[in-house]
């Protein structure tokens, strides 16, 4: 057997900014069976690998929705220190691998995150992250990310006082000129458990970072009534048109 991989989708109880968006029923199936799915078709992509499927949720509901359809995995219960606004969801990440380690009574190398809310991956998008950080030399953190729409260097502003300002301070002025910037859309983290196990900032880039890049669906992040009105339609194309896509849909319980 190989690597020991803990894969966690985390979802709080309600939404400030979309009300109850984790237990959502998106294009017909609930929305966390996207990322359930998504797990389930990369454990088979990799029968090498020892992975342990597991929810963090403080979410009664949430924890119903899915060990009733997916029984194999394990569900955690977040401490209501853990979920606050401000929390930095790296904690929750640390709090899941501490648990189940004790469970368990052995390490893991590697920790993988599915955000619920990010229903537009593939298999390949997930066994690619995991594959950089295999590959990679010296890498602490893996995260999927698509080709910036806006430049910080070139088209974004930021407000100082009574003006705006540059975001990057430059003298560019060609969009040639400037490095390739990234969106990080957090549907997919691949952290190196003992980089994960010793950071107490919380903040992701302390560790060496790289990058897979996914394809771009124009919204990702399921933040608000309209953004997931839209990914419902992005959704629907990209199923009659990508059979990858249609994949995880249609491997749904």
């Amino acid at each position: 057997m190989g690597a020991k991989v803990i894969l966690t989708i985390c979802g709080r109880a309600g939404s400030k900014g979309f009300k109850n968006k984790n237990l959502k029923t998106f294009c017909g199936k609930p929305l966390v069976h996207y990322s359930l799915s998504a797990a389930e078709l990369f454990c088979r992509l990799r029968p090498d690998l020892k992975i342990d499927i597991v929810l963090n949720t403080d979410s009664g509901l949430l924890r119903e929705l899915v060990v009733n359809s997916y029984p194999e995995v394990t569900a955690l219960n977040r401490p209501a220190s853990l979920c606050g606004d401000t929390v930095p969801k790296m904690a929750v990440f640390q709090q899941s691998v501490r648990q189940m380690e004790e469970r368990r009574g052995e390490r893991y190398d590697f920790h993988m995150d599915l955000d619920i809310t990010s229903p537009l991956r593939t298999a390949a998008d997930v066994a690619a992250c995991y594959a950089k950080m295999e590959q990679g030399q010296g890498l602490d953190v893996v995260m999927s990310a698509v080709k910036s729409r806006r430049s910080p260097y070139m088209n974004m502003a930021k407000r100082v006082e009574d003006h705006v300002e540059q975001v990057v301070p430059t003298r560019f002025t060609a969009r040639q000129q400037v490095p390739q910037c990234y969106d990080l859309n957090a549907s997919v983290y691949v952290f190196r458990r003992a980089f994960l196990a010793q950071n107490e900032t919380g903040f992701l880039w302390d560790g060496k970072c790289e990058i897979v890049e996914m394809e771009d669906t124009a919204v990702l992040d399921i933040d608000s009534e309209e953004d997931f009105e839209l990914m419902e339609l992005i959704a629907r194309h990209l199923y009659a048109q990508k059979p990858s896509f249609a994949e995880v849909r249609d491997n749904i319980r």
